[in-house]
């Protein structure tokens, strides 16, 4: 069994590196570079194909990511913060420019270019996202400490 305190372990994007990913209009993945494969803990061959909300953290806001297609349906190039999860369930967060990818003066897909985040930008963040999310979606992220026997108790009634 996966611990769920697994969602408290953050992945730092490095300084430098670039996490690289196209869609089609869809969303469905088309490719990814190493990078977005080491720091999401994916395979790349575990991305292709699949919806690129895979890696949506549920502590970022729906209104979030309704003004990512907004942007992108303009034609315009969407920029903005986003908190990721991983594939063990932890997360990272990055600062992410998605623009579409255009051949012979036609969008063909998207494409998402991302890079490192400050920890002053991703406390700021966090807080502005769960206050959205608090004030859109009735939801709120609480942390919760109980008795270790109340804990083994409520493990043996899932086991």
């Amino acid at each position: 069994m996966q611990s769920t305190f697994d969602m408290f372990i953050e992945t730092e994007v490095p300084e430098g590196e670039m996490i690289v990913s196209r869609t089609d209009f869809s969303g469905k993945i088309t490719y990814v570079n190493d990078t977005f494969a080491e720091i999401s803990g994916y395979k790349p061959e575990e991305l292709i194909g699949k919806p690129h909300n895979v890696i949506r953290h549920p502590d970022m806001p729906k209104s979030a990511f309704k003004e990512l297609w907004e942007t992108l349906d303009r034609g315009e190039v969407w920029k903005g913060y986003v908190k990721n999860l991983r594939k063990d369930g932890g997360y990272y967060w990055v600062f992410a420019r998605i623009s579409a990818v255009i051949k012979d003066g036609k969008a063909v897909e998207y494409k998402s270019v991302r890079e490192p985040v400050s920890r002053e930008k991703k406390i700021e963040m966090q807080r502005v996202y769960d206050k959205m999310r608090s004030e859109e979606e009735g939801r709120t992220r609480v942390v919760l400490y109980i008795d270790n026997e109340k804990l083994e108790a409520a493990k043996a009634l899932e086991g």
